[in-house]
């Protein structure tokens, strides 16, 4: 499997993504936003600097020492909008079977997204609320990822905040005239390189884009 097709068929991904694109900057913030250890989030970032979906900047703090700051590119842009495009579909469809009181219909969809509910929760492509109804509708559980992702929306919001002081701090450094340039692969650990044979091609998804 290529490096993209893993990534697009990564719900984890899409999550540490997501999360960049609220401005949550840094892995430790990240890690606590989606619910994942610090470990497996770096990684994921790795995965996603090296796509190309996401960026790496060292920056100089106000009072000395150094930062690395994550941010989403305009490719990872474009990939969140399609994706998201794609699952208020099958979000539409959950809930005209949910509507229809068709359980088993409903089940088998619901199996065969099963993977995606913790990130349709986290972007709020899908509403809570109607994710516990329908859970309770069919007897069935919430897995615990799912549980995580429904009890975390606080968490999410408080490292958006804490994103947002440390970019207000930042600044002030920028102030004081110390510039920001780009980590190096070296400095990083961090691979450069575009998406392979089944990434972007020309702005958008060649034969190999989003196949699910």
């Amino acid at each position: 499997m290529s490096a993209s097709s893993k990534i697009n068929e990564s719900p984890s991904h899409f999550m540490v993504l997501e999360a960049i694109a609220r401005g949550i900057d840094s892995v430790d913030k990240i890690s606590i936003a989606v619910r994942k250890n610090k470990d497996e989030v770096s990684s994921i970032v790795n995965d996603l600097v090296t796509q190309r979906l996401a960026s790496m900047v060292e920056k100089r703090r106000f009072f000395g020492g150094k930062k690395v700051k994550i941010s989403i590119t305009e490719t990872g842009k474009s990939l969140l909008g399609v994706k998201h495009e794609e699952l208020k579909q099958n979000k539409q469809k959950l809930e005209q079977l949910y509507g229809s009181g068709d359980k088993q219909q409903l089940q088998t969809y619901m199996d065969s997204n099963r993977m995606w509910m913790p990130y349709m929760l986290f972007s709020g492509i899908m509403n809570a609320l109607f994710f516990t109804s329908m859970i309770s509708f069919m007897g069935m559980t919430m897995s615990p990822t799912e549980s995580a992702v429904v009890d975390s929306s606080g968490s999410g919001s408080d490292a958006t905040d804490s994103a947002g002081s440390d970019n207000q701090a930042d600044a002030g450094g920028a102030s004081d005239g110390s510039d920001s340039g780009d980590m190096s692969s070296d400095g990083g650990g961090f691979d450069g390189g575009g998406f392979d044979g089944g990434g972007f091609d020309g702005g958008g998804f060649d034969g190999g884009g989003f196949g699910f």
